[in-house]
């Protein structure tokens, strides 16, 4: 590969296009996945609205609408059901009767919903560029390639590969067909313990973080358990013997917004917000978990919340629309939660599933046209679905 550190620089100017891609406005410290703009897009045309009303009237009962958690609000007013992102595809699993599932999230997502739904149904992404920068980072040949390093370096036969639910489909289906299993933010600990059960080792996908937070912090592993696999380096950035030395294979991936927090978002908030509780998702770097006073996943923040007492304060370490949305749910209650970073940041491929999207996907399916529907080959669904079948099963 050319090394693009040495290249000279063109003298070309950006397309429209190519800053649709890029993100405009990107904060030089975010990742590939996030915007930095200073506050969320306005609010759409609110003619779009009664149009979002009147399309999804219209199909009754013929559609269920998914909202993901880190959707926008326009979007989620719409939403029949809201969750995380299994959570989301177990209720379309549990809608045999709705013949168009609307997912209002990313692609994986749509995916998963696929799976675990029946080929009558048809699930439908609002925008097809909607994807995850976490799933993007392992591809099915790179993890093949990595699988290939394990056979040679002796330990493949002694790894389980364990994937977070934030994962391709393919990702998934290597999983199902190595013995290994998919696990949430909020069931990883079970699914560790369970692989290890199966096996010596872990290759944890696609997150390292999720992987090295549920090792250490959860599971009492240290630090020196737990190897990077790169797949931009020559056999991951491992010699055999580390490898082998190895208890957790964690592969170099990350969630863009999640990996954006640092200890100086703790401190600085602690500094600001005398008396505040720190809570941040597992994605979160391991010495920002360590520097938090409360980790877990979405619904363990929600919950979390819900259950607090009023008047406590909370900095909150994950995607910004569900902050401020817990924000303005507990205000009545008297309780203060704020963003932990004060750059304001969201998931920019969350954000593609916007209003006008929504809209035109619902009004087109009102019409009778199915459009960008998301399909999961069968081959790739076997042996996914059989990955996901494990965690199902797991105690």
């Amino acid at each position: 590969m050319r090394d693009v550190t040495t290249a000279q620089p063109l003298d070309v100017q950006p397309t429209p296009l190519a800053l649709l891609l890029l993100g405009r406005e990107a904060d030089p410290r975010s990742e590939r996945g996030v915007e930095c703009p200073g506050d969320l897009p306005s609010p759409s045309d609110p003619d779009l609205v009664a149009r979002a009303r009147a399309a999804k009237e219209k199909l009754g009962d013929r559609v269920f609408v998914l909202g993901h958690h880190y959707q926008r609000d326009e979007v989620i007013q719409f939403a029949d059901v809201t969750g995380d992102s299994f959570k989301l595809a177990r209720d379309a699993a549990a809608r045999p009767e709705a013949e168009y599932i609307v997912f209002c999230g990313v692609h994986f997502m749509a995916e998963s919903a696929d799976i675990l739904t029946t080929d009558a149904q048809a699930v439908v992404l609002p925008d097809l560029a909607a994807g995850c920068s976490m799933a993007d980072m392992a591809t099915a040949e790179q993890v093949a390639e990595c699988w290939d390093v394990l056979t040679e370096a002796g330990v493949a036969d002694q790894v389980v590969p364990v994937s977070y639910m934030n994962s391709s489909a393919d990702i998934k289906a290597f999983t199902g067909k190595h013995g290994g299993t998919i696990c949430t933010s909020s069931n990883a600990k079970r699914a560790l313990e369970w692989a290890f059960e199966q096996g010596e080792k872990i290759l944890f996908l696609p997150d390292q973080h999720l992987g090295r937070n549920t090792a250490v912090r959860d599971m009492g592993m240290s630090l020196e358990d737990c190897v990077l696999y790169n797949p931009h380096k020559p056999n991951g950035g491992l010699t055999a013997e580390q490898l082998r030395n190895a208890k957790m294979i964690l592969w170099r991936g990350h969630c863009s917004v999640h990996g954006r927090f640092s200890v100086e978002s703790v401190e600085d908030v602690r500094a600001r917000m005398p008396g505040v509780n720190v809570l941040v998702h597992p994605e979160c770097k391991h010495e920002v978990v360590a520097a938090a006073d409360y980790v877990g996943s979405t619904e363990y923040i929600i919950k979390a919340l819900e259950a607090a007492p009023a008047g406590s304060k909370w900095a909150i370490g994950t995607e910004l629309n569900l902050v401020r949305r817990l924000a303005n749910r507990f205000a009545s209650e008297g309780k203060e939660i704020a963003f932990l970073d004060k750059t304001v940041c969201f998931c920019s491929t969350m954000n593609r599933i916007d209003l006008p999207h929504l809209v035109w996907t619902l009004e087109s399916l009102a019409e009778g046209k199915l459009v960008n529907r998301i399909e999961v080959d069968p081959e790739t669904e076997k042996y996914a679905k059989l990955a996901l079948e494990r965690m199902l099963a797991l105690p």
